[in-house]
C-alpha cells in the first residue's frame, strides 16, 4: 500500500491532514489468475492441442502480471503477479485529487496460440478499516476507457463496480492489444465533503477544525484477464464464460 498525502493549509482555518492511500493491487487474486488460463474446457482440450496459452497484463508498456501455460515443463504454469499503479507517480510525487495520470492498459498474448481475450476491470471504495464503501461511487475513480471499436463493452455482465471488456480482435501470438484504457484521475468531488468543529478555549479564543468526510479512504483498481483459444472460439467462449458471441474474419461481436 502506498499512502499519499495533499496538505491543505489556511492561515485562519486548523485543517486536518486529509489521506487518500492509493492500494496497489495485484493483477488478479490467486484463484482468478488461475481461473483466467484455465477457461478451456476439458471437453475442448481433448479435441484440440492446447500449444502454450499464456497472457500478460500490460500497464504503460510494461508486464504487470502474466501467466503462461508451458507443455515442456510438464504441464506448469509460469506465473509473475505484479501490482498496479506503480509506475503511475514520478519519484517523491504524491497523488492530487483531480489531476490526470498516464493508465494505459494492454493485454500481451504472451502464449504460442492465438486467442480470444476478456478484460475485468474493478473499481471500488475500502474504509479506514478495510470495508467496501457503498456510499462512494466507483466513477469517481475515472479510468478513461479508449478504442472501443476494438474493446467493446459487455454491457449485460457490467455492473457500477465492474466493467467486462471483450477485445474484438483475434490477439495473435507475441502481440499485444491495443489500450483499453489511456488514463487515470481520482474526481475532485471526493473532496468536497467536509465537516466543522468548533472549540472555544479558555481565553475565548475558537479554534475551527474542518475534518474530510472521507479522510483515510483508499481506492481500488482491479483487471482481471482471461483467454481462450481461437479454434472453436464461439463454442469455447460460451463454455468458459456464458456468453454468446459470434466470430466472422477473426471479428467477435457480442450477441
Amino acid at each position: 500500500m502506498k499512502k499519499v498525502k495533499e496538505f491543505l493549509k489556511s492561515p485562519t482555518v486548523n485543517i486536518t491532514i486529509f489521506v487518500l492511500a492509493v492500494v496497489l493491487l495485484l493483477f488478479s487474486s490467486v484463484g482468478g489468475a488461475r481461473a483466467a488460463l484455465t477457461y478451456v474446457s476439458e471437453y475442448y482440450s481433448t479435441r484440440v492441442q492446447m500449444y502454450d496459452i499464456g497472457v500478460t497484463l500490460e500497464e504503460n508498456g510494461k508486464a504487470v502480471s502474466k501467466r503462461d501455460y508451458n507443455s515442456k515443463s510438464n504441464g506448469s504454469w509460469d506465473e509473475e503477479t505484479g501490482e498496479l499503479l506503480t509506475n503511475m507517480l514520478g519519484k517523491d510525487e504524491d497523488l492530487k485529487i483531480g489531476k490526470t495520470y498516464q493508465e494505459e492498459l494492454t493485454v500481451k498474448n504472451s502464449g504460442t496460440i492465438d486467442q480470444y481475450v476478456r478484460v475485468s476491470i474493478y473499481r471500488y471504495w475500502l474504509d479506514k478499516d478495510g470495508n467496501k464503501m457503498q456510499e462512494l461511487s466507483p466513477e469517481l475513480i475515472d479510468l478513461n476507457l479508449v478504442n472501443s471499436s476494438d474493446w467493446v463493452v459487455d454491457k449485460d455482465a457490467s455492473t457500477s463496480e465492474r466493467t467486462v471488456l471483450y477485445y474484438t480482435k483475434l490477439l495473435k501470438a507475441g502481440k499485444s492489444s491495443s489500450p483499453l484504457s489511456d488514463t487515470l484521475a481520482i474526481d475532485n468531488m471526493i473532496a468536497t465533503k467536509v465537516s466543522q468543529t468548533t472549540e472555544t478555549n479558555a481565553n475565548g479564543l475558537k479554534t475551527i477544525t474542518t475534518t474530510y468526510d472521507y479522510d483515510g479512504v483508499t481506492f481500488n483498481l482491479e483487471a482481471k484477464v482471461d483467454a481462450v483459444q481461437d479454434h472453436n472460439a464461439e463454442d469455447a467462449i460460451w463454455s468458459a464464460w456464458g456468453r454468446k458471441v459470434a466470430i466472422s474474419n477473426n471479428t467477435l461481436r457480442l450477441k
